[in-house]
């Protein structure tokens, strides 16, 4: 198959929660797809249903984002087949709730390296070619745990640090070569993200939560807009200006108290 000439929206993660979501919003837009995931069944399944209800070009690649050389090996085949990712939504993530020392350091790194390193690898590879081309979009999911360390969150909380600063910082580096770089810091939504993460829900948590379908609105909006970040929903931006305006020890107590009960 050759598609030279095509622009594509490509999406980490894919398969369930923001990812199926950013998929469907961009299908609706018209937008050609590259989905990717380890789960095939979900990733053809959800191809399957967009291809039929918006007509339009959808490829399915099932891939171990934590493996950096697969990363490196998807971006091989896409530019062997023409296919030019215009907009990336980095968003395959893990997360874990617990102490720190009771979770194995297998599991500690495995979070590490998807949210962090394999996050790194895809931004560089695809922002890369964005360069060579003079233009593209970025969009980076970090989460509104980005701006504190948070009990029992201890490891997922730093990684997406490390992703909000990232995208932060390559807002400016890459705006110069024509790529917009958006961090998108979601709250607690109803994505499955809980469950996987072995997450307890507090009543704090219930009253937050948000459905997937306005976050991600949240998100391509402010990609589109070229702004540096966007927290979704009011209630999460009233509790980063908390963060601002208080002590470390006031709002890192609360937050704790809200995420563990």
């Amino acid at each position: 198959m050759t598609t030279t000439n095509k622009s594509w929206v490509l999406v980490t993660g894919a398969s369930s929660g923001f990812g199926e979501e950013f998929a469907r919003q961009y299908a609706a837009q018209g937008r050609s797809l590259v989905l990717v995931a380890r789960r095939l069944d979900r990733l053809q399944a959800l191809a399957d249903t967009l291809r039929r209800q918006y007509r339009i070009e959808v490829m399915v690649e099932q891939v171990d984002l934590a493996d950096t050389a697969a990363v490196v090996q998807l971006h091989q085949r896409l530019q062997a087949q023409g296919v030019a990712v215009d907009i990336l939504i980095n968003n395959a993530g893990h997360g874990l709730q617990g102490p720190f020392v009771d979770r194995t350091l297998d599991e500690t790194l495995a979070m590490v390296q998807l949210d962090v390193a394999s996050l790194t690898a895809v931004t560089h590879v695809f922002a890369r070619e964005m360069r060579a081309r003079g233009s593209g979009k970025i969009l980076l999911v970090a989460s509104l745990l980005a701006y504190q360390g948070v009990q029992n969150f201890a490891v997922y909380a730093a990684a997406k640090a490390y992703v909000l600063r990232l995208g932060e910082a390559l807002h400016r580096e890459l705006k110069r070569d024509g790529i917009t770089v958006t961090t998108l810091c979601p709250g607690m939504s109803d994505t499955g993200f809980a469950a996987a993460a072995q997450q307890k829900i507090t009543p704090a948590l219930k009253q937050l939560m948000m459905r997937p379908a306005p976050v991600v609105r949240a998100g391509i909006r402010a990609l589109q807009a070229g702004r540096i970040s966007v927290v979704a929903g009011w209630p999460n931006r009233a509790l980063v200006i908390l963060t601002w305006a208080t002590p470390r020890w006031l709002h890192q107590a609360l937050m704790s108290r809200a995420m563990n009960g």
